[in-house]
């Protein structure tokens, strides 16, 4: 098993990318150092940017790519859930509640939201409040603007 990273710079700025045996384990916003990981180039991490890529040119609506984030089963369902919102749409914390059949999880599915460790792949930008408010991104509030509007442009 061997864990290569590589950081390049996107259209919306750095992105680091960790990978195991061609899977993607995280996708990162920034400049990264990634422990126990090797950084370099492989083909699989220039699909994986070279989809990035595609997607921020709104050429790809979906990645086909193999995901494989580290997580509790509770987050690895609700990532799951996430996967399902189509692109250009939103959802909110209770629709993903319903969606994996727990109504009152909206809290827990939050906290899964926010540990999500592969972020535009596994789409935890599409989530909004409630009330349609913006709330909390990784990438910060101005990239979740910028990702949900690019969405917008080319559905």
């Amino acid at each position: 098993m061997m864990n290569q990273y590589d950081t390049r710079m996107t259209k919306i700025g750095f992105i680091t990318i960790q990978i195991m045996d061609h899977e993607i384990k995280v996708l990162e916003f920034g400049e990264k150092v990634i422990p126990d990981s090797v950084y370099g180039k492989s083909e699989s991490l220039d699909l994986a940017f070279l989809q990035l890529e595609e997607y921020f040119d709104g050429k790809r609506k979906t990645f086909s790519l193999p995901l494989n984030p580290d997580g509790t089963e509770f987050q690895k369902k609700v990532w799951k859930e996430l996967l399902k919102i189509p692109y250009g749409e939103t959802r909110c914390y209770q629709d993903l509640a319903i969606g994996i059949g727990n109504e009152k999880a909206s809290r827990a599915i939050g906290m899964a939201n926010h540990n999500n460790p592969i972020a535009i792949m596994i789409p935890c930008h599409r989530v909004i409040g409630k009330n349609g408010s913006l709330v909390g991104y990784a990438g910060g509030i101005e990239t979740k603007i910028e990702l949900l509007e690019l969405e917008k442009k080319w559905k």
